[in-house]
């Protein structure tokens, strides 16, 4: 699905019926974006279900959404709201049956929820998390130790308060709390190489540094017990001008890449198909949310990280065109997802939709 023309773009916003304008998305040769669905309020973090089910977390609604794609065209035609009133559920996991949502103060879960779309269950709560609200949106993915893995973001701009700019992992249960990485101010996206079981995470830089200091990160944790510098160092070498005082750069794991400065790299995926053609299959790809705390808007757009091995070693865009050359935002990518098909979702919470990437080799 295209955009419409712009002359009847209030027309149909009144009708419900407009959806996020594609036609100025650019991406390589042979590459489509296409229109999941429309109409998914402030979709942010996803997470697929065995049978086929969408669920989409929120920021600010309030909501968790689940869609299905029942006639396999490609777009999610059926929707429920499995959830409401509840407290930034922003990140989603899937186990057993069960959808783990996370909260700002707690993580729930639903069990056998695919089979009870119509009448959820009520959730049990299975942790208590902190509940300060600044970067208090939790992202959480289920690492391949079977661990539930949440982003516990700092609770101010630069600061360094015990318990927060933490990566934790837990049982499934809630059990077994430990700490796997420190120094992280705000991650809101991580993912595990499949090739390896290594954990690659984003990291939003601090703000009020200028227009471009300092860099957004990309990090890489193969090992438990790293610290990544928040709020001592930035972008591996950048001394805060408060905290930089008391210990240096050098102690600390430094990114694995520099990104943008304030592009906000939120979700991160590692390619699984086998639809793309293999130059971008090796590496993983990043939601670039967008900047405010730039005099130019940068971001608004998906970035591919080429690894060797390990190493990153290539940092490109990928798809762009969310932020179009007047500054406005028509959208902003939050999350990736791999489907069965080898295509990649794209959720939007500005635009309220979910997008589909393809590869369509040529004739």
């Amino acid at each position: 699905m295209r955009s419409v023309p712009t002359a009847w773009a209030l027309v149909l916003v009144a009708a419900n019926l407009w959806a996020a304008p594609l036609d100025g998305i650019r991406l390589p040769e042979n590459f489509e974006i296409a229109m999941a669905a429309d109409g998914v309020d402030n979709a942010r973090s996803m997470v697929l279900g065995p049978q086929g089910t969408l669920f989409v977390g929120t920021r600010q609604r309030g909501i968790v959404h689940a869609l299905r794609d029942e006639n396999g065209d490609g777009e999610f035609e059926k929707r429920w709201v499995i959830a409401k009133g509840l407290r930034m559920p922003n990140g989603v996991a899937f186990r057993d049956g069960a959808l783990y949502v996370a909260e700002n103060h707690r993580i729930l879960r639903y069990d056998e929820i695919e089979a009870r779309l119509d009448d959820p269950p009520p959730p049990r709560v299975i942790a208590e998390l902190p509940d300060k609200t600044h970067h208090g949106w939790r992202y959480m993915g289920l690492g391949p130790d079977d661990r539930l893995y949440v982003a516990i973001g700092a609770p101010c701009n630069v600061c360094d308060e015990p318990g927060f700019a933490t990566l934790i992992s837990l049982r499934p249960d809630g059990g077994d709390r430990r700490v796997f990485a420190r120094g992280v101010r705000n991650s809101v996206g991580f993912d595990w190489n499949p090739a390896t079981g290594h954990l690659w995470f984003t990291d939003n830089g601090r703000d009020w540094l200028g227009d471009d200091l300092p860099p957004d990160e990309l990090n890489y944790a193969p090992v438990p017990g790293l610290h990544f510098g928040y709020p001592f160092c930035h972008g591996g070498t950048i001394a805060d001008p408060d905290y930089g005082r008391e210990r240096g750069c050098r102690e600390f794991e430094a990114p694995a890449r520099n990104l943008g400065p304030h592009v906000a790299a939120l979700g991160v995926r590692f390619y699984r198909g086998e639809q793309f053609p293999e130059p971008y299959r090796n590496g993983l790809y990043i939601a670039e949310h967008g900047s405010w705390n730039r005099s130019e808007p940068i971001g608004y757009r998906i970035t591919r990280v080429t690894l060797d091995g390990e190493r990153a070693v290539d940092y490109r865009v990928f798809a762009e065109g969310w932020l179009r050359p007047n500054g406005q935002a028509v959208g902003r990518p939050v999350d990736l997802l791999n489907m069965p098909d080898g295509s990649l979702l794209v959720s939007d919470d500005k635009a309220g939709a979910i997008y589909r990437i393809s590869y369509r080799a040529p004739l």
